[in-house]
Parts: C-alpha cells; structure tokens; sequence
C-alpha cells in the first residue's frame, strides 16, 4: 500500500511518468518511429527545401504536422501560411527544447508507428543540384591525340 501511494504522490507531483523522455523531447513530443518526415531549423530557411516539402504534403494529407513553437517568428509565420494553404492538420509544439540549427524545426507524424528509414527531407528529396556530375571532361594532351 505505501508503494502505491507514494506512486500516486509522485505522479500527482512530477506528471505521469514518460517513456523515452529524451526522444520525445527531440522529435517534438512524439516518438521517431512516428515519423515520416523531418526538417531541421537550418533546412527549413531553404527555400529549395520549402518547395519540396510543397510538392511532398500531397503523400502526407491526413497526418499531422508539428511545428516547433521556438522557431523564429519569420519562419514559423511562413510555413503556418504553408500549411494553411496545403489544407494541413498542425500543431505547434511550445515544449520544444530549442531553436538551434540542427535541432528539429518541423516533423510530419502518423499517430501509430510507420517505421520510416530516412526521415531528413534532403536525404529522402535529394535536389537535382546535389547530384553528383554525371562525367568529367578532361582535356586531353596533343600526344595523346595523336597516338589513340
């Protein structure tokens, strides 16, 4: 009996206990098995990664997209205007950690896991202009001109 109360005095003081507290906290209060897709804050200034994201919401259209609730107001202003455009479900998340380059700035999730092995928006859309060139040209010597 004294376990049990002191399970509920610690839940009513601390909250519910969470699972994987740390990976909730980057992934924007969801779980990475979630998620479909993920754009960092560095990314989402791309205006290149902002027209992907554009022509991928189509694949996405009943799952909800959180946004990260410390993204600088020019950002969050942009994509919230996106987003109502796209007739997307969003959310944004004010507990987010931070908004630092690297962290998550914008996340597409499902409500059961998916699984998805690549969820970085430009390693899942690589632009054309980040393919590797196709050959070299190399000039070739007088010599060898004449020899083959």
């Amino acid at each position: 009996m004294a376990d049990e109360l002191e399970k509920r005095l610690d839940t009513g003081m601390y909250g519910t206990p969470r699972i994987n507290p740390d990976e909730q906290r980057k992934y924007l209060g969801t779980f990475r098995e979630r998620c479909y897709l993920s754009m960092t804050v560095a990314e989402m200034k791309k205006k290149d990664n902002q027209e992907t994201l554009i022509s991928a919401l189509p694949h996405y259209q009943n799952q909800l997209v959180l946004l990260n609730g410390k993204l600088p107001e020019s950002i969050q202003t942009t994509y919230i205007t996106l987003l109502t455009k796209q007739q997307m479900d969003f959310r944004i998340v004010s507990d987010a950690q931070n908004a630092a380059p690297d962290s998550i700035g914008l996340l597409i999730a499902a409500k059961e896991a998916v699984n998805e092995d690549v969820i970085d928006i430009e390693k899942k859309y690589p632009s054309e202009s980040a393919a590797p060139a196709s050959e070299e040209t190399h000039k070739k010597s007088f010599w060898h001109n004449i020899f083959h």
